[in-house]
């Protein structure tokens, strides 16, 4: 765990800071997110969480028709093998498995991560929308994910909050999240993590996806932006990678 988050009792690092996070992207079948969505939304939230976890979050990608994002936290790596076991071992899982493994192509893209401090981490509210919600934010949450050198994550976090961080403010983005690897073994085996990566995530919230698109435009035509890319580039194994993501009706993060 980061060693800034180790001091902090278990009720306020549960509540509010999930010190161990999973980002979770899955490639469904065409045309079948809408159920698997509709099938999480009611089934797979607080059935999650009363085994030990926060579901922070569930999402459409806008640029791709066909994938699922969501997020869940936990208050440490042992607590996430026993909220993981509980769950997938449970009668709601048991149920619910089959429909929901039908809509999948692919679920093993997952990131196993930590935030950089407390700072860093998500503020979550208090309570989510019912089961029966309809209605969509129209928030665009944006993740973007640096895959890194193996050696270069603290040079890394030091020129983003640095060099990389007052411009992105400039031009109006508001993080809600800065996120690194975790890499603790992984001891719930029945899943998949993508191991021996070594990533930054950067979580930002938008009002709309108009403001989004300002903001990248605002970017793009930046010449302070565009000099800082050649020392990006030296940090880096491949350029990052950007998703926007709507919440869905039932979403904490929206």
């Amino acid at each position: 765990m980061n060693a800034s988050l180790e001091g902090m009792s278990r009720p306020q690092a549960y509540s509010r800071y999930c010190p161990i996070a999973e980002l979770r992207r899955y490639t469904l079948h065409p045309g079948r997110r809408d159920e698997l969505i509709a099938l999480f939304d009611r089934y797979f939230l607080e059935s999650q969480e009363a085994c030990g976890m926060k579901i922070i979050g569930q999402f459409r990608d806008l640029d791709d028709p066909d994938a699922f994002v969501w997020l869940r936290g936990f208050p440490d790596m042992q607590a996430r093998h026993a909220a993981l076991a509980a769950f997938y071992g449970g009668p709601v899982w048991g149920e619910h498995r089959n429909t929901a493994n039908a809509t999948m192509i692919d679920s093993d893209d997952v990131l196993l991560l930590h935030p950089q401090s407390e700072a860093d981490a998500f503020a979550l509210p208090g309570g989510r929308p019912g089961r029966d919600a309809t209605d969509l934010s129209p928030a665009i949450v944006q993740a973007v994910t640096y895959k890194l050198k193996s050696s270069a994550e603290l040079e890394f976090l030091a020129f983003y909050q640095e060099t990389l961080c007052p411009i992105l403010r400039a031009a109006g983005e508001k993080r809600v999240a800065l996120f690194a690897s975790e890499h603790s073994e992984n001891t719930f085996t029945r899943l998949s993590v993508r191991l021996g990566e070594n990533v930054t995530v950067a979580f930002s919230r938008f009002d709309n996806a108009a403001a989004q698109a300002s903001f990248t435009k605002d970017l793009i035509g930046n010449p302070v932006w565009l000099a800082a890319q050649e020392q990006l580039s030296r940090y880096l194994i491949a350029p990052p990678t950007i998703a926007r993501l709507a919440p869905t009706a039932r979403s904490l993060l929206r």
